[in-house]
């Protein structure tokens, strides 16, 4: 009879034993040691990670066969060299007069004077190529809270010429340390071609440019005829292509239909200008004309100027609701 010492002994060896760990694959083992019901759920897991060790495995031999054996065609993502555009032919295009009437519905209860007519011109455009950048003068001014600025030399003949031009803020050094302080009366900025060099040495930039009032060459803000360039900026809008669409106020809710189809046509004549004017290495086309209002949507316009409802007449639109 084995003693009592012999018998704790072989107690304490198997409580120190390591269990076994079961197998995922094994047969008789899993059938003993997991319960039925997760043998496929173990089977899954074990498939899943067999087929990731092959993956890695493979990925590790294509890279050190140095080019050579098997390749993984990887689907890259075509990059758009130009803007989206869509198919009109399925969509609902409407007449000037329509997309008036409409929008004027939705601007029931605005304040007359502060809702707009916007024009949206969709190009088909290189998103690498040029953009479309310019001033245009309509027959029927919309804005007509223009306050210009004009930088010129200091008790000058050309500072005189500015105040009776008027301008709202006229001066050199002056005007910079008023544009330092923030004291910005304007919302049209010009430069005379003999102060534009200490613009450019005054550093303010950074203070007039994100507020788009930065005089320069492009912008054709700096000049030698403030007279011609004052009359200019006077009822003319600027405009600028993003992301191959040309936005701009045409007219105010009060506008007549004929207001602002003349003034969409003076628009559209000199955009086109400008479209021919850019390079024929870059793409750059009309696509498609939407019209649309301060609070309300977008109409895509079909060219036509007459309402199709026999019952609404052009004169109808004239009145401010």
């Amino acid at each position: 009879m084995a003693s009592l010492s012999s018998c704790l002994a072989s107690m304490a060896r198997l409580s120190l034993a390591a269990p076994a760990r079961p197998s995922l694959l094994g047969s008789a083992t899993s059938a003993a040691t997991i319960p039925k019901f997760l043998l496929p759920t173990a089977a899954a897991a074990a498939a899943t990670t067999t087929t990731t060790t092959t993956t890695t495995t493979w990925h590790q031999v294509r890279h050190a066969s140095g080019g050579g054996g098997m390749r993984k065609r990887v689907k890259k993502k075509k990059a758009h060299k130009t803007f989206r555009t869509y198919d009109l032919s399925q969509m609902q295009q409407f007449s000037l007069c329509d997309a008036m009437r409409y929008l004027r519905a939705f601007e029931v209860g605005h304040p007359p004077a502060v809702v707009k007519y916007e024009l949206h011109v969709k190009l088909k455009s290189t998103k690498s190529g040029p953009v479309i950048r310019d001033r245009v003068r309509l027959p029927f001014p919309v804005k007509t809270d223009t306050r210009i600025g004009v930088i010129c030399p200091e008790d000058s003949p050309l500072m005189l010429e500015a105040q009776q031009l008027g301008a709202v803020a006229v001066g050199q050094e002056s005007l910079f340390e008023s544009i330092r302080q923030g004291n910005i009366p304007f919302n049209k900025l010009i430069c005379h071609v003999d102060s534009h060099q200490a613009l450019l040495k005054a550093g303010l930039g950074k203070i007039l440019g994100p507020k788009g009032l930065m005089p320069s060459q492009k912008t054709k803000t700096v000049t030698s005829d403030l007279k011609a360039t004052v009359q200019e900026l006077i009822g003319a809008d600027e405009f600028r292509e993003r992301n191959g669409v040309v936005r701009i106020a045409v007219g105010q809710l009060g506008f007549t239909p004929q207001m602002l189809s003349d003034n969409i046509k003076a628009f559209m004549a000199l955009l086109k200008e400008d479209i021919a004017k850019v390079d024929d290495n870059y793409l750059k086309e009309l696509d498609e004309v939407v019209l649309s209002s301060t609070n309300g949507p977008g109409f895509s316009l079909n060219g036509l100027f007459p309402p199709t409802d026999d019952k609404i007449t052009p004169e109808d639109l004239q009145s401010v609701m």
